[in-house]
Order: structure tokens, then sequence, then C-alpha cells
């Protein structure tokens, strides 16, 4: 379980981070979401852009199966780097928005 604390924080903190940075639209919101219970965690912006309803998902993570799942990234950040530069290693980062048989040449888990 110390493991899965450990990466549960450095996910929140993550995203924490990320979520203070200012938005280029005033009238977005930054939102984390965590389910420690499920362990799901997620960066979402919503809100309203002129007449158009806004709700982008930023990153969305998972920690199943004793490693951390980057299961949507929706920017262009190198948010696994970020990971790795935490101290988790690539073993323990699965790119799960990848298809399983492009996983082994990214450096990071397969499953």
């Amino acid at each position: 379980m110390g493991r899965i604390n450990t990466y549960r924080n450095i996910i929140k903190k993550i995203l924490i981070e990320f979520s203070q940075y200012p938005s280029t639209i005033k009238t977005l919101e930054r939102i984390t979401i965590f389910d420690e219970t499920q362990n799901h965690y997620q960066l979402v912006s919503i809100g309203w852009l002129n007449k158009n309803r806004i709700y982008h998902c930023m990153f969305h993570f998972d920690i199943k199966d004793d490693k951390i799942w980057l299961q949507h990234n929706g920017t262009d950040v190198k948010i696994a780097d970020k990971l790795v530069a935490h101290g988790i290693s690539k073993k323990d980062i699965v790119l799960g928005f990848q298809p399983e048989s492009y996983r082994s040449y990214t450096g990071f888990a397969i499953k």
C-alpha cells in the first residue's frame, strides 16, 4: 500500500500544479477530480466560450495492478516524463491511450 499512496500523492501534486496555471480562456475553470477509492484522477476544464459549453479532460490517470495508467493526455505536455521526474520508474507507468502493440516502443510499461 505504501507505493500506491506514493503514486496517489505524486499524481495529486502534479494535477494540482497544472490546475493552478492560468487559462488563456478566462471563462474556463480547471477542476481536479480525485477518487481514491477506485484510484481515478483527472484534471478537467469546464465552462463556457461564447455560447458553447466546454468540457475538456486535460489528464486522466488510474492506478491499477500496482502501476500508473495514463489514460488520457489532452495537452502537449509530456506528463509521463513529469511522473519520472518525481521518481516513478518507467516500468510502473503504462501509456494506456496507446495501443498495446505500440507500448513496447515507448520505453514505458506494456501493461
